[in-house]
């Protein structure tokens, strides 16, 4: 919580501490006016029973004049409340905001650690119900403490510390009894925004995979997951509400009616027991003015004014003990907020938890297996000039699954790596350590700043924004300036890449659409090709990226990046990529590797021979398997 608070309230002359002590100037004005029309109540009743009606007169006059700084008051103290809880709340958001954007946080989190589900929900939602949750608790707190010291002394002087005393032991004792008997808000809180980030998630998955779903018409099987997520919310919310409904009785009870009657029979005492010392003075107080006042009206004001300062006291301790049932469910949020950070600085610092299944699972039973820990370790990372080299370094999945044992290679500008192998050999998963997504279990990794290193998946990522923004993702307008970069050359690469049509076709440069849906397969392909020769770094990755275009497009896009000095490794499927790479680095799939020089065509030729005894082999079997079977036929006869 100190955490928070610091992070919320960041100084002494913040801004937040204007507002706070903006906030505490206007409690205690209206604590001040309450007192005054308590007052008011007292004399207005007390002329009305002694008949006088210029003095009822000038009572109402008065209280209604009290009126006008009353509800400016409340408006204020709603006003400052509700910017409190923003300021509250842009100063957590910022703050998660840096960590989770810096240092491919937002990345970790998801793929790398298990411990968080539903950070797009603990973000958006917790963060935003704890700083309104902190705002509310000071107002909730403030003011009936602020108020019940207040009244407590007025009491003091109107009935005596005698009764007040009695008063305050009844009220202690029953709250004690109310602590004692309240349900463990906090936790289930926290349980309940956990279920609610929970079906949040089981939501997003199902739009983010709505066509795979669809075609597999998987919608009765992903209706069973979010109705089984649904219900463990109610039946949580359920629960919740039938404990409510016990403790909620018996809190209205004793702060409703239970020190009602308490306050009635304090307010009595100084009409009904004159025998107490307090209650002497009190009464002779009240009596004062004799002269010109009844002994029913002076009865009656003071009935009335010390019955409307119970009441408010009553009210006060009665706040105070529904905020106690507040600062637990603050806790709860608290407890989720602060758990989101520090897996967000762990994460940030490298410390990754992850459950472990399968095989690795076993192995990490097993203390004496070398790779039961090799998740927890490190290697080094090195910047380069304009070289990549990997140096005994293992490729391993955050599961803990050792793909490659001991990983080397070294591509200098120009060597143009082309990497195959079967599928989950770890193909992508080097490419992943490469691009610093994955950390470094072991060896040395060198290569250059990332600036200089620029990936193309099979699926490029299309952001929000112009077509003008698609091209030069992820700089923006301002970046594209400072590098004298104009519409005109972005239409010159557009036209390289054979799309220059799209910028009439799509409304021009400034258009606004959604990329995603507007632009086919292919389309998208060739924009991520325009962005990497917009960007021109040393080093592509190329992962599949040209698998939705035509070879005759292909081979323009990496003819061209080849021109602009770019060196390519690519993962590709494809025998038409061969010849524009000179290294390759081939996986068995079972551990295994080869890096050496590439020859394409003497490549290709072997390939093809290899195939043409393949078929020829194949051709042989079935020979083999009809002479069986004529031999076998001829038998019978």
């Amino acid at each position: 919580m100190k955490q928070l608070i610091a992070i919320a309230i960041p100084g002494l002359f913040s801004k937040e501490t204007g507002i706070l002590v903006a906030h505490t100037v206007l409690l205690v004005f209206r604590t001040f006016l309450s007192v005054v029309v308590a007052s008011l109540d007292g004399q207005i009743v007390s002329s009305l029973v002694r008949l006088q009606g210029r003095e009822f007169l000038t009572g109402i006059a008065k209280w209604m004049a009290m009126a006008v700084p009353a509800t400016l008051t409340n408006s204020l103290l709603n006003y400052v409340q509700t910017m409190l809880a923003i300021r509250f709340r842009q100063n957590l958001t910022e703050h998660v905001h840096r960590m989770y954007l810096a240092n491919n946080t937002y990345y970790a989190v998801g793929n790398l650690d298990d411990r968080i589900k539903n950070a797009d929900q603990l973000i958006a939602v917790d963060i935003t119900k704890f700083s309104n949750s902190l705002a509310e608790i000071y107002s909730n707190l403030a003011k009936p403490t602020m108020d019940a010291f207040v009244y407590n002394i007025q009491l003091a002087k109107s009935l005596g510390i005698e009764s007040l005393f009695g008063i305050m032991v009844i009220v202690q004792m029953s709250s004690g009894i109310l602590r004692f008997l309240a349900p463990p808000f906090g936790q289930l809180a926290a349980q309940e925004q956990r279920l609610e980030g929970e079906l949040y998630s089981t939501h997003s998955r199902l739009i983010e995979h709505a066509e795979e779903i669809a075609l597999y018409r998987g919608h009765e099987t992903e209706k069973q997951t979010i109705t089984h997520k649904y219900l463990r919310l109610v039946r949580h919310i359920n629960r919740i509400c039938r404990l409510n409904v016990f403790y909620n009785m018996l809190e209205d009870f004793v702060v409703k009616y239970f020190w009602g009657a308490a306050g009635l029979a304090a307010c009595a005492m100084p009409v009904f027991a004159e025998r107490l010392p307090g209650a002497k003075r009190a009464v002779a107080e009240a009596l004062g003015s004799a002269a010109t006042r009844s002994n029913v009206g002076a009865h009656t004001k003071s009935f009335v004014t010390n019955r409307r300062l119970l009441l408010s006291a009553s009210d006060a301790f009665g706040r105070l003990m529904y905020s106690y049932k507040e600062i637990i469910e603050l806790a709860g949020y608290a407890e989720r907020v602060t758990g989101l950070l520090t897996v967000f600085g762990e994460v940030s610092s490298g410390k990754y938890v992850k459950e472990r299944v399968g095989m690795s699972a076993e192995k990490s039973l097993n203390p004496d297996d070398a790779e039961a820990d090799i998740v927890n370790q490190r290697g080094e990372t090195v910047e380069s000039l304009d070289d990549v080299e990997f140096i005994d370094v293992p490729i391993v999945s955050p599961n803990g699954d050792v793909l490659v044992r001991k990983l080397n290679f070294h591509v200098k500008p120009g060597r143009h790596l082309l990497i195959v192998g079967p599928n989950g050999c770890g193909k992508s998963s080097m490419f992943r350590i490469l691009g610093g997504l994955w950390p470094v279990y072991g060896g040395t990794v060198r290569k250059p700043s990332m600036s200089q290193i620029f990936y193309i998946p099979q699926r490029p990522y299309l952001p929000i924004g112009t077509l003008r923004d698609q091209i030069i993702y992820p700089d923006c307008a301002a970046d594209m300036a400072a590098k004298s970069t104009t519409d005109a050359d972005l239409l010159e690469i557009l036209k390289v890449v054979q799309l220059n049509h799209i910028v009439e076709r799509e409304g021009g440069w400034d258009s606004v659409k959604a990329w995603r849906d507007a632009l086919s397969g292919g389309d998208k392909q060739r924009i991520a090709m325009a962005r990497l020769f917009y960007h021109r770094p040393r080093y592509a990755i190329m992962d599949e990226c040209t698998s939705a275009v035509s070879m005759d497009i292909e081979r323009i896009m990496y003819t061209h990046a080849t021109s602009l000095g770019i060196t390519l490794l690519t993962v590709s499927h494809r025998q038409s990529l061969w010849v524009y790479h000179n290294y390759i680095l081939q996986y068995d799939g079972q551990g295994g590797y080869l890096f050496s020089k590439l020859d394409p065509e003497r490549r290709i030729a072997l390939m093809e021979e290899k195939q043409q005894i393949e078929q020829e082999l194949t051709a042989i079997g079935d020979m083999e398997a009809r002479l069986k079977a004529m031999e076998a036929e001829a038998a019978l006869y």
